[in-house]
C-alpha cells in the first residue's frame, strides 16, 4: 500500500494487483484477495527475479568479506546513482539518492532538482492538509524552505535509508528498510491484532548522531567506522543493501515522495516510488537471492525484502550513464557532518581502514574481530571499571572483563543463528561490557556480524546496568524536558514538553513501588525493560493500556516510542537542524545522547520566536551516552549481590542475544569465581504488575551446533542458572 495515510489512521488500501506494473511470479494470482491471503499466512510474498549480475550466484556465508578485498569504487558509486536517477526520470519524479559503504561512510549524495522542491515530512499518518496526524516525538518534523532559507532534510532521510540497508545486512542475511518496517512496529506482523511487537522493536533509535560509539565524518574521505546516521535506522521502504560477489559492500537510500514514514499493512504489494528507484540503483549490486529477507523466518513468518523487482522498472539500468545526468538533472551535494559534494570510494570491510578488523590479541582461536581507530589501535580492549569510588573497590577488573568477552564469544561461536542463511550457520553478534557509569570496558564481535549490532549491543548493556541501579530515578529527573515541535510553512510551534520525571512517576505507580529506580532492589534485563516499554501491556494484547515507559495509544508510533526516544529527542532535533542547515541553525551534538537541551525559549505550547531558540550543550553523561534500547539481549552483572555493570549482545536473533549475554556471564562466573548473573530472587521476573509476570531472559531450545564448545544435546542451556 502507499505510505500516505488518511487522517483516521486507517490505511488507504489499493488492490495488490493494481499496485504493481508487472508480476513475475511462477503463477499470476487471479485476485487481490488471494494475494492478501497468501501473503498474510507468511508475512512475505516477495517475488523471484534475475539478480542483475552475471554468472553463478555467490555462496558466501561469513568469510568472503575478509578474504576478498571487496569495496565500492568511485565508478561503482557513479553507476549506482546513475541507475537510480534514470529510473526517477522514467517515473517522472525528483529523487535524492545516497550511497554508503558497509560501515556507513557516505560515498555520495545526489539531489535531483532544486533544493526548494525537495521538502520531506516525517510522519506515519498524514492529514488531508498535509500535516502529521500524530504530534508526539519526531512526528511532523520537516524543514520547509520558506521558513528556513533553503534548509532541507531529504538528504538526511536518504542517508538514513542507505545506512539501514548496509548495517542490517551481512553475508548471511540481506535486509532492507522494508524489512525494518516489519520488525519495529507494535505488532509482528504489522496489522495483525493481538500479536506482540516486532522482534527489533525500538532498533530504529540506534546509530544515532549523538552516539559516543559511532564515528563522525572529518572531511578526509572514507574513514574507519561504524558511522552514525542522521535519523537512526529507517523503516521507510527505499533503502537496500549493495553486494558484490556475495559480499555486502554498502547501501543505497532514496527519498522521492517527500514522506519519511512506515507501512502499517504488509499484506499487499506496494508500488513505492522510493523503492523502485532504489531497486534500479542496485542493478549489478543486488543481494543474492538466497540471503534475502524473504528466505528467513522468525516465529513461522518470513521477513519482507522488497515489493519491487527489476521487472517492475520503467528504465533500463544497464544503459544508465553518470556523465549524462550529472549536469542539468541535478547535482552531487554536500551534507554537513556526512559528506562533501563529491564521490569517494568505500573501504574494504574487515580491513583496518573500515574500522573493523581481526583481533590479534586476547581471543586466540575464537575468530574474533575488534573496532579500531585511524591508527589501527583497538578502541575497546578489556579494561578495569571506572566506578572505583561508587563501588568501594568492587568494580569489574580487566581480567573479569576479558573473561566476559571471551566466554560470551564462546557461546556465540557454538550457537545456531536465527536470522542467517544457510541454515545451521553460527551466530554472528557484537558483545559489549560496561560498568555502572556506562563506561565501555570492552567490545568484541564475531566474523560477519551485522554492523548495526555494535551500537545496539552497547545500548543494551548500558540500559540493563542503568535500570538495575539505585540512582536511575535521580539521573532521569535531572535531565531537561524533551521538546516536541511541529513546523509549518510559516512557523515553529512547541506542542509539548515531556519531563523525564513523568516516566519515573508512571513506573512507580505501575509497579506499586514508591522507590522504584531508586533502590536497586531489582535487576532489569532489556527483555524486562522492554516489557514496560510497549504500547500494550501485556505486549500484544490490544485492549490493554500502554506500559509505563511507552507512549499511549494515539501518541505511540515508530517515531514516538516513549522514554526511549524522549531521552535522546533534543539531541536528535539539534542534529537535524545542524545537518540540514550547514551548521547555521544549530551546532552539532556532542557525543552523548542524554542531557542535550534544545531550548525553544518557552515552556508552554505555542508559536516559537525563532530568535529565542537556544542550545544547551550537556556535559558528558556516559551512563546512556548512545541512548536506551528496548528489545532483548542484555543482563546486568553482579558480584555477591552488588550491581557492577552490564553485558549486551546484538546481531543474530533476540533469543540468541539473550542466551549469549546470560550464559556468557554465567560461564565467566564459573571461570573467575567472582562475578555472575543477578541472584534469582531479585530478577525482574519476580515482579507481577497487573498480575502479569515480567520476562527476564528467554533462551532458545537446542541452540548449539554440532562440534562446538557446548554440548549440542543440551535442550535448555539457561535453565537453573
Amino acid at each position: 500500500m502507499s505510505k500516505a495515510k488518511m487522517a483516521t489512521g486507517i490505511p488507504t488500501v489499493r488492490s495488490s494487483v493494481e499496485s504493481t506494473k508487472k508480476i513475475s511470479w511462477p503463477m499470476k494470482l487471479a485476485t487481490a484477495a488471494l494475494i492478501t491471503l497468501q501473503l498474510g499466512s507468511c508475512g512475505g510474498g516477495d517475488r523471484e527475479e534475475p539478480l542483475g549480475v552475471t554468472g553463478v550466484e555467490p555462496d558466501c556465508s561469513g568469510d568472503c568479506g575478509t578474504t576478498q578485498a571487496e569495496s565500492l569504487s568511485v565508478a561503482d558509486v557513479q553507476k549506482i546513482i546513475a541507475q537510480g536517477v534514470s529510473e526517477a526520470q522514467a517515473q517522472g519524479v525528483l529523487a535524492t539518492i545516497a550511497v554508503t559503504d558497509r560501515v556507513g561512510n557516505v560515498l555520495g549524495v545526489f539531489r535531483m532538482g532544486d533544493a526548494a522542491e525537495r521538502d520531506m515530512l516525517v510522519a506515519t499518518q498524514v492529514a488531508a492538509d498535509g500535516s502529521a496526524v500524530i504530534t508526539a516525538g519526531l512526528e511532523g518534523i520537516r524543514l520547509p524552505t520558506q521558513l528556513f532559507s533553503g534548509a532541507n532534510i531529504d538528504h538526511l532521510g536518504a542517508i538514513a535509508k542507505a545506512v539501514t540497508g548496509a548495517f542490517l545486512s551481512s553475508e548471511g542475511n540481506a535486509f532492507t528498510t522494508r524489512t525494518a518496517n516489519q520488525i519495529v512496529q507494535d505488532h509482528f506482523n504489522p496489522g495483525e491484532i493481538n500479536q506482540p511487537a516486532g522482534p527489533l522493536f525500538g532498533v530504529q533509535f540506534s546509530q544515532l548522531a549523538c552516539s559516543d560509539f559511532s564515528r563522525r565524518f572529518t572531511g578526509a574521505g572514507a574513514e574507519p567506522g561504524p558511522h552514525r546516521s542522521p535519523l537512526g535506522l529507517s523503516a521507510d521502504p527505499g533503502g537496500l543493501p549493495l553486494y558484490r560477489n556475495g559480499v555486502p559492500v554498502g547501501g543505497v537510500g532514496v527519498i522521492a515522495d517527500g514522506l519519511y514514514s512506515v507501512d502499517f499493512a504488509i499484506s499487499d504489494i506496494d508500488s513505492d516510488v522510493d523503492e523502485l528507484i532504489a531497486v534500479a540503483a542496485t542493478f549489478d549490486f543486488a543481494a543474492p537471492l538466497d540471503r534475502r529477507a524473504n528466505r528467513i523466518t522468525v516465529d513461522g513468518k518470513t521477513f519482507r525484502f522488497s515489493d519491487a523487482t527489476f521487472d517492475d522498472l520503467l528504465s533500463e539500468p544497464a544503459s544508465a550513464d553518470f556523465s549524462s545526468i550529472a549536469g542539468g538533472v541535478g547535482a552531487l551535494i554536500a551534507v554537513t557532518g556526512y559528506t562533501d559534494a563529491q564521490i569517494r570510494p568505500g573501504t574494504a570491510f574487515g580491513s583496518p581502514a573500515s574500522g573493523i578488523r581481526p583481533a590479534t590479541t586476547g581471543f586466540s582461536g575464537q575468530d574474533a574481530f575488534v573496532f579500531v581507530d585511524a591508527s589501527n589501535a583497538n578502541r575497546y580492549p578489556a579494561i578495569d571499571g571506572t566506578d572505583v569510588v561508587e563501588l568501594g573497590g568492587n568494580q569489574l577488573t580487566q581480567t573479569e572483563t576479558a573473561s566476559l568477552l571471551r566466554n560470551a564469544l564462546r557461546v556465540a561461536n557454538s550457537a545456531r543463528a536465527q536470522i542467517r542463511r544457510p541454515l545451521n550457520s553460527q551466530a554472528r553478534v557484537t558483545i559489549s561490557v560496561v560498568d555502572t557509569n556506562g563506561e565501555i570496558l570492552g567490545m568484541v564481535r564475531t566474523r560477519d556480524a551485522p554492523v548495526f549490532g555494535a551500537d545496539v549491543s552497547l545500548q543494551k548493556a548500558r540500559t540493563a546496568a542503568f535500570f538495575s541501579s539505585a540512582s536511575a530515578a535521580d539521573f532521569l529527573t535531572s535531565l531537561p524536558a524533551a521538546n516536541y515541535v511541529q513546523i509549518t510553512d510559516t512557523a515553529v510551534n512547541l506542542t509539548e514538553r515531556v519531563e523525564m520525571a513523568s516516566y519515573v512517576d508512571a513506573l512507580r505507580a505501575f509497579l506499586d513501588d514508591p522507590i522504584a529506580l531508586a533502590s536497586g532492589a531489582f535487576a532489569f534485563s532489556d527483555r524486562a525493560g522492554g516489557n514496560l516499554s510497549r504500547p500494550f501491556f501485556p505486549d500484544g494484547i490490544d485492549e490493554r493500556d500502554a506500559g509505563p515507559l511507552s507512549k499511549p495509544a494515539g501518541e505511540w508510533s515508530p517515531f514516538s516510542t516513549g522514554l526511549q526516544l524522549d531521552l535522546s529527542m533534543n539531541a536528535i532535533v539539534q542534529h537535524v537542524l545542524f545537518a540540514a542547515s550547514g551548521a547555521t541553525l544549530a551546532p552539532d551534538v556532542v557525543p552523548g545522547c542524554a542531557g542535550a537541551g534544545f531550548n525553544p525559549g518557552r515552556t508552554t505550547p505555542g508559536e516559537i520566536d525563532l530568535a529565542a531558540i537556544s542550545i544547551d550543550m550537556p556535559a558528558a553523561l556516559n551512563r546512556v551516552a548512545n541512548g536506551f534500547q528496548i528489545f532483548p539481549g542484555s543482563v546486568p552483572i553482579y558480584r555477591q549481590g552488588m550491581l557492577i555493570g552490564g553485558i549486551g549482545v546484538s546481531g543474530d536473533g533476540i533469543d540468541q542475544d539473550d542466551m549469549i549475554s546470560f550464559l556468557g556471564l554465567h560461564e565467566a562466573g564459573l571461570e573467575t569465581g567472582t562475578i555472575n548473573n543477578a541472584p534469582p530472587e531479585i530478577r525482574a521476573d519476580q515482579l507481577t504488575p497487573l498480575d502479569t509476570r515480567l520476562r527476564y531472559v528467554q533462551c532458545p531450545q537446542s541452540p548449539f551446533l554440532e562440534g562446538g564448545e557446548f554440548d549440542a544435546s543440551i535442550q535448555r542451556p539457561c535453565e537453573g542458572k
